[in-house]
């Protein structure tokens, strides 16, 4: 859909606010700046040390002087929008970009970045770790062909490229040693970086298309195709709502298993540790020696939560599940959700910009939600019994 010229005209404040926050935003995408550049190196140092050393991790360099882009953020004038909602969302944009500057800059100085991701991620509640540990009660010993890791990075490639002729975008697939997850979209080069160490299983690969594809890929090509550069860049709490949509298409596409619901529980047992003070070694023991994970999986999870000096992000997986389980599940518009990387608390503001002209319907759309036809009892009982 083409913009107006006279709709350019009417909200041109808007259009020049928000072209000003695209420019800017796009030196802070902090997946570029959070996973270490030494991971296997440490990670054969803590195991040769049974498990006692404290991993010394290096990150990339900052690129950015932070001090003179909190200046350019704060600088811009908001009181030019006059509609109070769109201006609301604008000042809460800035708040949250300024946020993940502070995030970044304070990358590997221990609690400082740790109070900061806190600030932007926030921490689980005693109700997430209620609901973590009401799914770790559930027996998940059925082991399935699917679930054997047979596949290297190159083959994950191949399918991953197959999998993507469903979808109507051409994005960029390599290969990385320096990340932390199995597979990650970076969203501003509408890149899929795969781990080119790792081992995927058959469902392992399914996940990942439809969560990283599927979802995170669908919204990064929805909000480049909208008129305003926000819905590209990301709304306040969009991690939450965004990650909740991947998950969820798990869940609609069959691949959702209890073993991936429960290495989303035991994420947040895992970030909250954090709060108690653990290091890196105590949060591994509490995953190793308590709750009885293979040594590899918990040290994944372990660097997912202490990278930084304490990334708090990853107990939003399972929030974010619980809310778009429930919102799906009350029939409402999924659509809404995928026209960027918006999130569930600015749903009326984005249906206003549509009415307005000044948004778009989604383009693109997962497929995984199409599906009527999963059925699984114990997951269902699961998801719906959450807080």
């Amino acid at each position: 859909m083409m913009l107006d010229y006279t709709l350019i005209e009417e909200y041109q404040s808007l259009f020049d606010i928000d072209a000003n926050l695209n420019r800017l935003v796009k030196k802070i995408e902090l997946l570029n700046y959070i996973n270490p550049l030494n991971i296997e190196s440490e990670k054969k140092q803590f195991f040769a040390s049974k498990y006692k050393y404290e991993p010394n991790f290096k990150y990339p360099k900052l690129k950015f002087n932070g001090y003179k882009l909190h200046r350019l953020f704060y600088s811009q004038r908001l009181e030019r929008i006059e509609d109070d909602d769109i201006r609301q969302l604008y000042e809460d944009i800035i708040y949250e970009y300024s946020g993940l500057i502070e995030c970044i800059e304070t990358i590997n100085q221990g609690r400082k970045f740790y109070f900061n991701s806190l600030k932007s991620f926030g921490t689980p509640t005693e109700k997430d770790i209620d609901n973590a540990k009401f799914i770790l009660r559930f027996d998940d010993t059925d082991f399935e062909e699917d679930m054997l890791p047979m596949y290297d990075a190159n083959e994950a490639k191949a399918y991953f490229e197959d999998f993507a002729k469903r979808y109507d975008f051409k994005y960029n697939l390599k290969l990385s040693t320096n990340i932390s997850a199995a597979a990650m979209v970076i969203n501003n080069t509408q890149t899929l970086v795969l781990r080119k160490n790792h081992k995927f299983s058959k469902n392992q690969l399914k996940v990942l298309a439809n969560h990283e594809i599927g979802v995170h890929m669908v919204t990064t090509f929805n909000g480049l195709n909208q008129p305003l550069k926000v819905f590209s860049n990301g709304l306040p709490n969009n991690v939450e709502t965004q990650e909740g949509l991947a998950v969820f298409s798990e869940y609609k596409s069959g691949c959702l298993t209890l073993t991936r619901l429960k290495e989303l529980a035991y994420r947040i047992i895992a970030v909250d540790s954090l709060i108690k003070g653990y290091s890196f070694a105590d949060t591994f023991d509490l995953l190793y020696s308590q709750y009885k994970l293979n040594k590899n999986k918990a040290f994944s999870i372990t660097l997912r939560v202490h990278r930084g000096g304490g990334f708090t992000k990853d107990h939003l997986y399972l929030t974010g599940l619980e809310k778009v389980y429930k919102y799906a599940k009350a029939g409402k518009d999924l659509d809404v959700l995928l026209t960027g990387k918006v999130s569930l608390e600015y749903i009326d503001t984005i249906k206003k910009l549509q009415e307005l002209g000044l948004a778009n319907t989604s383009k693109h759309f997962t497929d995984a939600y199409l599906n009527d036809d999963v059925a699984n009892k114990n997951l269902d009982f699961i998801l719906k019994s959450l807080k």
